[in-house]
């Protein structure tokens, strides 16, 4: 049975003082048989988590800013902090025995675990720095992961590990290093959030049990591209802009915000309500955001705070993928907001 089904509800405890490694371990008990493997595992990641915030932190001082002169398997500039990240999180959880494959955003094929080590039953799928192009300009940037459980037997996983649906899922989350560094995490049964405190290393619980609003008052998306977007796209996004009466008698409009970091936007769309939208357009008619690091470990948190995430015509989650490195239009966030999207993309 997978996490996502077994876990109760969050502990009725008070969430003062409660860490990511007590939430964990209070949902772990509550499961007859469970091994503790995932607690483990998402005790790594926890680590590689505080491990990359602290060079994030101090990246301009520690001559680690700019570019590697090497291009990733998406043919984009590899930057130091990608590289430094993506090493992070493979030397965290390769040892750890609980995995038995994984792969990257910045990785050409999947990534074995070393025959030195214990390989497990899950399977971790990550982009080890998302929105690594604002990193020059001190805009907040993140970490995605998404965690399956292995369907294939014998000690090494293989890519039929990896290309699994995203509604397979097991757990999904994400860290954002902002103002301040918040991991936020779902296995299906709801959503909750862990500020990192760097006085003692730890992530506090700081957002419990978070619900996204069924309609926002924002939208996000790059009207850069507008012009190369189809008509029912631009007809949406002016619909947005478009002021509406209140009740009232006044006035209600709707407010763009745009990062152009996922990690930032999504983030503020799940606490604050809204969409955040990266459509195909003329250049990329298949999108541009990959669907197993990014589209779908966040489709499968804003469905578990009761949000929607769509292509345009289908459920990110039912999308089964062909390729490690698939590409997705991805339109979600508040229920209702993603609907609205959809009616117009019908309407061509």
């Amino acid at each position: 049975m997978m996490y996502q089904h077994s876990w109760g509800p969050p502990p009725t405890m008070s969430s003062q003082g409660m860490t990511l490694d007590r939430h964990i371990l209070e949902r772990q008990r509550a499961i007859p048989g469970a091994t503790g493997d995932f607690t483990g595992l998402f005790q790594q990641i926890a680590l590689a988590a505080k491990i990359i915030n602290s060079r994030v932190r101090q990246a301009g001082l520690a001559g680690i800013l700019g570019l590697t002169g090497e291009k990733n398997v998406q043919g984009e500039e590899v930057q130091k902090l990608d590289a430094f990240a993506q090493n992070v999180i493979e030397r965290s959880v390769e040892a750890g025995g609980h995995l038995c494959v994984m792969a990257s955003e910045e990785a050409d094929d999947v990534i074995p675990i070393p025959e030195k080590y214990p390989t497990g039953k899950y399977v971790l799928l990550f982009d080890p720095l998302d929105g690594s192009s604002n990193i020059d300009v001190d805009i907040s940037i993140g970490t995605i992961f998404s965690i399956h459980r292995r369907v294939t037997v014998g000690r090494n996983g293989a890519l039929a590990d990896c290309l699994q649906r995203g509604s397979s899922q097991v757990a999904a989350g994400y860290v954002i290093y902002g103002s301040s560094t918040v991991l936020v995490y779902s296995t299906g049964d709801g959503v909750h959030g862990f500020t990192l405190d760097p006085s003692v290393g730890e992530f506090f619980l700081s957002h419990e049990n978070i619900k996204i609003p069924a309609r926002g008052k924002t939208f996000s998306v790059n009207e850069g591209n507008s012009q190369l977007w189809t008509p029912g796209l631009r007809r949406w996004a002016e619909a947005m802009k478009t002021p509406k009466p209140n009740a009232d008698g006044s006035m209600s409009v709707n407010s763009a915000r745009y990062v152009g970091s996922l990690v930032a936007d999504f983030h503020r769309t799940l606490l604050k309500g809204g969409v955040f939208a990266y459509p195909a357009d003329a250049k990329s008619p298949s999108g541009k955001l990959r669907l197993l690091y990014e589209a779908a470990p966040m489709a499968f948190i804003c469905e578990a705070a009761g949000g929607s995430a769509s292509d345009g015509t289908r459920r990110i989650l039912d999308i089964q993928p062909a390729k490690l490195h698939e590409r997705t239009p991805l339109y979600v966030g508040s229920r209702d907001d993603v609907a609205v999207v959809e009616r117009y993309l019908r309407e061509g």
